[in-house]
């Protein structure tokens, strides 16, 4: 197991920590911090079915927690859940000193970092993600978020959890699909930062290898290095949001329509952008073909009709990064070497959308 801190914030380090959640200081921290604090665990379908059990047992304080049950899926990330969570949590008399603690996915990080940070002002909670990119991208970092409609993590909050235990042990249970949806954040990571990396991800062979715990760490690393230089996204933060700006309208098309997992909608973001990158002429055609045949051989295409085109791209104008009614997005100046702010025209989505269309 090894310990990190990665952020300070007004109470002071908050950490992560990989391994065994029993081999953690998860207990030691529960029976000091939250002694005397009403505990609430936020858990769906899945996290009830296949965690929570394990994590009860395994720690006697959380035995009188109050556990709540949230609805599977991002189309379930709205505004009317966590109003049912809220009035709940005032029957249950949670204060501002009691925790929260969020035991699931990305959607159940990002809606219970939500809950918990606006709840009477905010209360404490730790993460512990389940899945693959509940480890390395969702519960790192501190952003929460819900959706409104098809517009994706448009309410939301920048706070930071007091901990995240990361431990896989929990990711035993994890589909394929599961795996892929974590394996494109784990993708983009190594797309920003470093060449090798990337090369040396793309040459794993089966999905199994993907979650060793040296290869999550060092997608978390990643991830927490950027964060830990710009926490509030004022500037280099936005980097992580390469193939997100086009993949999040993507998704958002798809909520009302099939719905899609995260990390796909993110793969075929990354291959649009690694495409308009391509076609501005700032990445190679050798590099944006390793880009595109890795993802190609990894991810189920996307079907995306041709009357499509013109909502995603609407979807686009509505994302939290843009600037003057502009597109704003993050392209890759070569693999490793990001730009952030840049602006992008309809005809380049337009353009970017038929390529992914019609391979």
């Amino acid at each position: 197991m090894s310990k990190e801190t990665f952020l300070k914030n007004d109470k002071g380090n908050s950490i992560i920590e990989f391994g065994s959640i029993t081999d953690s200081s998860f207990d030691k921290l529960l029976n000091s911090s939250y002694s005397h604090s009403k505990i609430v665990i936020m858990v769906d379908e899945n996290t009830h079915e296949y965690c929570l059990e394990y994590l009860i047992t395994s720690f006697e304080v959380l035995k009188e927690a109050e556990v709540m049950l949230l609805p599977a899926g991002e189309q379930n990330k709205v505004m009317e859940v966590c109003f049912q969570v809220w009035e709940a949590m005032s029957e249950y008399q949670i204060g501002r000193k009691d925790l929260v603690v969020n035991l699931g996915g990305g959607v159940v990080t990002d809606m219970g970092g939500f809950i918990a940070s606006v709840f009477k002002r905010g209360v404490d909670f730790i993460n512990i993600p389940t899945s693959l990119l509940g480890m390395v991208d969702a519960s790192i970092g501190g952003k929460t978020g819900i959706d409104i409609g098809s517009y994706k993590n448009q309410l939301g909050t920048i706070t930071q959890p007091v901990a995240v235990f990361i431990d896989p042990l929990f990711l035993s249970t994890l589909p394929q699909e599961e795996i892929l949806n974590g394996y494109s954040e784990m993708l983009k990571h190594t797309l920003i930062t470093n060449k090798n990396k990337f090369i040396e991800l793309t040459n794993i062979g089966g999905f199994e290898d993907l979650l060793k715990i040296d290869l999550i760490e060092q997608s978390v690393k990643i991830k927490n290095e950027i964060v830990l230089l710009d926490p509030f996204e004022k500037g280099i933060r936005k980097v992580l949001n390469f193939g997100h700006t086009i993949g999040h309208a993507i998704e958002g098309y798809m909520l009302s329509i099939d719905p899609i997992p995260h990390g796909l909608a993110v793969a075929a973001g990354m291959l649009v952008e690694s495409y308009i990158s391509y076609k501005r002429g700032i990445l190679a055609k050798e590099e944006f073909v390793l880009i595109e045949q890795e993802i190609l051989s990894r991810f189920p295409k996307i079907e995306i009709q041709k009357n499509a085109l013109k909502e995603i791209i609407q979807l686009c104008f509505q994302d939290k990064k843009n600037e003057a009614n502009k597109v704003s997005c993050t392209l890759i100046n070569g693999i490793g070497n990001p730009l952030f702010d840049q602006f992008l025209m309809i005809n380049d989505i337009e353009n970017g959308l038929k390529y992914y269309r019609d391979l």
